[in-house]
């Protein structure tokens, strides 16, 4: 039978406006029935998502305490079938306690120490436990949505931690400390009041996908362009006046949003070869570079929508890839011819433009109009190699036999394009240093001259100290590198692998941004001493050596706080100290093929955790 619309109505307007009940601490208790205590032994996974807690039930911090209530529940195990018995129960691992209204949370969340996942989001908490710092399995944190404003240093060693979640919280600022979650792969701080970002974000290397909406950011820290795996970035509805000039080194970002800034002008995207979208409407962007269509080959959509642009450059024809393009809202006057050659453009927005060359009725018909009408006054294609540079090879002597023909080097216009210095597997003996006087002007940031015959590095390479961030001489015959290196103040990404060097000297060690060093199969008898001042250092590989020690202390591979993958395979290496597995944030550790005794080969094989965990377990008390 159907409720009388009266009656239907009513319930409607209870459901719209709910009397709410703050539940006291027994209420709470309650929730957690002995049924949700076995179902979490058994699963390892305990909800109580959405049941109006005002505090966490005292049981949740250790489901197995041997208390009335969970003697019965265990009673109940032993009788049911083999699957259910105590022995066969989990630790839990899986904790959700969203959609409540908690205001704190105990210390004793430090008991649930094979956590991995935690969802504290939608709640009302002002506070987090130092003992949330013990977590030290936790992967994921999802804490958004509270009246957080700051976050205890304790957190900041959840070194396996890759998924945190801060937005829609109270935070006026990023803490520094966050660049000691080197394992982050996904980061959200939206919609706070947050107005800078600290500098050493760039160390979150492994970091994804960042997510910076709806706060107060006015600038951004240089180093940001360091986060070299970054697929998306969201930096929408800040204060915004720039971007960081040189954007090349993301070359891994696919979607960057920065709508509804104070942006004036479009930094370089150069090397940004993956960038699919890139939405940048309400700004105050003038110009369309020409450089800017010249160096986006995957760019799919593109929003310039609400901006100050006046005119379009032809070379917008190079964005082949273009999908959406939306122009709304600007100043533009009239538009190329040459737009009629994208193939895959179906959106092309115009709207708010004083576009005279095309009528009204026309534009007004969208984007295949347009478009025909275009190309019907298309009569000219432009010229082939228009837009190229000068030929940087030219200033390469002729004639000199020490020096390949200049059709081995890259002229200007190619370096230029990629930002790169490519010269590999050319069978050289030297490098002229007009080629890298061309890649000075090309403001080139990788240089790669592998698989020659180098005894040593180019001097010419000098040139570039100040842009160098990525550099590969591997497959060479060096046996040193040069003093010069010291200038390498921005490097990051050094390979001198497959050469014939027996010592790293100490020059290497004042490259103080180095993040990734490798030595594969050289001639080292120990880990150069230089290493080891390397604070930022994340990849060490060094398999394939003489290497005959390791040296695991606080002056040695402990020194270096932020050093994720270690490689020591393949070399001499007789003894492993037990204090190796004491450095934690070492997720990745190769030491097979050498001639210890200890670690068995059969723990070798399983992995890292367990490699590590052995090494700890032979540490004397």
């Amino acid at each position: 039978m159907k409720a009388h619309p009266i009656a239907r109505s009513r319930i409607r307007e209870q459901e719209l406006n709910p009397v709410f009940h703050f539940q006291n601490k027994e209420e709470d208790n309650q929730i957690l029935t002995r049924a949700k205590i076995k179902q979490a032994l058994k699963s390892g996974v305990l909800n109580l998502a959405g049941r109006g807690l005002a505090s966490v039930p005292e049981k949740v911090w250790n489901l197995s305490d041997s208390d009335e209530n969970e003697k019965e529940v265990r009673y109940d195990l032993e009788r049911s079938n083999e699957e259910d018995s105590w022995w066969n129960q989990k630790s839990l691992t899986t904790l959700d306690l969203s959609s409540n209204t908690l205001t704190s949370i105990s210390e004793n969340i430090q008991n649930l120490a094979d956590l991995t996942v935690l969802n504290l989001q939608d709640n009302a908490l002002t506070s987090l436990p130092e003992g949330i710092g013990a977590l030290t399995k936790l992967t994921k944190l999802t804490i958004s949505r509270n009246k957080l404003s700051e976050l205890p240093e304790s957190l900041f060693r959840l070194k396996e931690l890759k998924f945190l979640n801060l937005s829609h919280n109270e935070f006026p600022e990023v803490h520094p400390n966050i660049s000691d979650l080197i394992m982050l792969e996904s980061l959200d701080i939206s919609f706070n009041s947050i107005n800078a970002l600290p500098g050493g974000i760039g160390f979150l290397v492994r970091l994804q996908q960042l997510t910076l909406n709806n706060n107060r950011l006015t600038e951004l820290p240089n180093d940001i362009v360091n986060l070299r795996n970054l697929h998306k970035l969201d930096l929408s509805k800040n204060d915004l006046k720039r971007l960081p000039p040189v954007m090349g080194e993301l070359r891994k970002l696919e979607c960057l949003y920065v709508q509804h800034n104070d942006i004036d002008e479009l930094p370089d995207f150069t090397g940004c070869e993956a960038l699919k979208e890139l939405h940048i409407s309400n700004n105050f962007i003038k110009t369309l570079p020409a450089d800017f269509c010249e160096n986006l080959p995957q760019l799919k959509v593109l929003d310039l929508r609400d901006n100050k642009i006046e005119r379009l450059p032809d070379e917008i024809a190079l964005l082949a890839s273009l999908t959406r393009l939306d122009l709304s809202n600007n100043t533009i006057s009239s538009l190329p011819s040459c737009l009629s050659t994208l193939a895959h453009l179906v959106s092309l927005q115009v709207e708010g433009n004083p576009i005279r060359s095309i009528r009204r009725d026309v534009i007004q018909c969208g984007t295949q109009r347009i478009l025909k009408t275009l190309r019907e006054r298309d009569t000219s294609k432009p010229k082939a190699g228009a837009s190229e540079g000068k030929v940087g090879g030219a200033s390469v002597a002729r004639g000199n036999s020490l020096f390949a023909p200049e059709s081995t080097f890259p002229d200007v216009y190619q370096m230029r394009k990629g930002r790169a210095l490519i010269v590999s597997s050319k069978g050289l003996i030297d490098i002229p240093e007009a080629v890298f006087l061309d890649a000075l002007e090309a403001s080139v940031y990788n240089v790669d001259i592998s698989k020659n015959k180098l005894t040593n590095v180019p001097a010419g390479i000098i040139h570039l100290s100040s842009l160098l961030t990525e550099l590969n001489v591997s497959a060479n015959l060096l046996q040193t590198v040069p003093a010069c290196f010291s200038q390498f103040d921005k490097i990051s990404y050094l390979n001198l692998a497959n050469n014939q060097m027996t010592d790293l000297p100490e020059v290497i060690g004042l490259l103080v941004t180095l993040r990734e060093l490798n030595v594969i199969n050289n001639q080292l008898k120990r880990i150069p001493p230089c290493v080891y001042e390397l604070k930022g250092l994340e990849i060490f590989l060094a398999s394939g050596n003489k290497i005959e020690e390791i040296d695991a202390t606080e002056n040695g591979l402990g020194a270096l706080k932020r050093l994720a993958t270690l490689d020591l395979a393949n070399n001499n290496i007789k003894h492993v100290p037990p204090i190796l597995g004491t450095l934690k944030h070492i997720t990745t550790l190769e030491l097979i093929g050498n001639s210890f005794r200890q670690p068995r080969h059969q723990i070798l094989e399983k992995g890292t955790e367990s490699i590590m965990a052995y090494l700890r377990d032979r540490i004397p008390q």
